[in-house]
């Protein structure tokens, strides 16, 4: 019964009618609100006319609308309303908050494995093998120039004196011993463009850059000049020393070298100096200067160039 009078009567259904099932799935059953039916002042005379009037599917509908506009199954979630316990309720809380949690971690591991490159720990691998290989060869070009040093010592003690000094000009003139004195050194420079459109990712292929050309004309220059002893970024040029270019590197020998170059030569710095200058090389300045090659030269008092790096002889036999 309502609020406001008693709820229209409702009648059972016909056979021909369809069947709702309901299920009271809780121990709170008896809560249910029970779905009014007709008052017992309802005569017997008006039920065969209601049950008439109940055949139309759209009458029917009209008073399932009216009559029970609650679903049943609403009503049976309403039955466990107020049970539970304050343990219960913060159980549940903490255990979502779990799993938010976890599913929070798991997802950032994911996005981070997704955005880390594969080959990062490749390229890595690579670099510290090349560095170990680096350092290998540089130590072993060390043990050579100390085992030149002292075959060259034991030669100069068995050998007479004019013959172990003239046998220590032809090593120091062929770069098989270290050697110092006064001298030129020559700084040149790629133009500063192509640094730039190498850090914003273009192609410098367009650019003049300085080859080894370049190089093996400067190292001549100053071999005509009169120079003794020249190193190139460190490198000593010997008898089996070569400027050259391999795979977009110029090599002097088997070792790589990069912008800026240091030409480091032996002799007498004025006509080193004079050889190379501007006034004397006026078309090579011109050249380097349209390309934004920039070409230095500086006068020192003193210069030490280490012991070239050369092979061991296997065809060439003295005679």
């Amino acid at each position: 019964m309502s609020a406001e009078g008693p709820m229209p009567a409702s009648y059972p259904a016909g056979p021909e009618s369809p069947r709702r099932r309901r299920a009271a799935f809780s121990r709170g059953f008896a809560g249910l609100d029970s779905q009014h039916a007709a008052p017992p002042t309802l005569s017997m005379g008006e039920e065969p006319r209601r049950r008439r009037v109940r055949q139309d599917d759209s009458l029917r509908l009209i008073e399932d609308l009216t009559n029970r506009p609650v679903d049943p199954m609403f009503s049976d979630s309403r039955l466990t309303r107020g049970k539970r316990s304050a343990v219960e309720v913060w159980g549940t809380r903490v255990a979502v908050f779990l799993v938010c949690i976890a599913v929070g971690v798991a997802g950032s591991v994911i996005v981070r494995q997704l955005h880390t490159d594969p080959r990062r720990p490749v390229r890595a691998s690579l670099a510290a093998q090349l560095d170990e290989a680096s350092a290998e060869v540089a130590s072993l070009n060390r043990e050579v120039d100390a085992l030149q040093s002292e075959i060259t010592r034991h030669t100069n003690d068995a050998a007479p004196g004019d013959a172990s000094h003239t046998l220590a000009q032809d090593n120091a003139a062929i770069g098989l011993t270290r050697v110092h004195g006064e001298g030129i050194v020559v700084t040149i420079a790629n133009p500063l463009s192509v640094s730039d459109a190498s850090a914003k990712g273009t192609s410098a292929d367009q650019l003049r850059v300085v080859t080894d050309t370049d190089l093996q004309q400067i190292v001549s220059v100053l071999w005509e000049a009169g120079a003794e002893a020249i190193a190139v970024n460190g490198h000593r040029l010997g008898a089996q020393t070569a400027i050259r270019e391999a795979g977009g590197l110029i090599l002097v020998g088997l070792d790589s070298v990069e912008s800026p170059y240091r030409i480091e030569a032996i002799g007498e710095r004025g006509a080193l100096a004079h050889t190379l200058g501007k006034s004397t090389q006026p078309q090579l300045y011109q050249v380097f200067g349209d390309a934004g090659i920039s070409m230095q030269v500086h006068k020192s008092g003193d210069i030490t160039l280490e012991t070239a790096i050369s092979g061991e002889l296997q065809y060439a036999k003295e005679k």
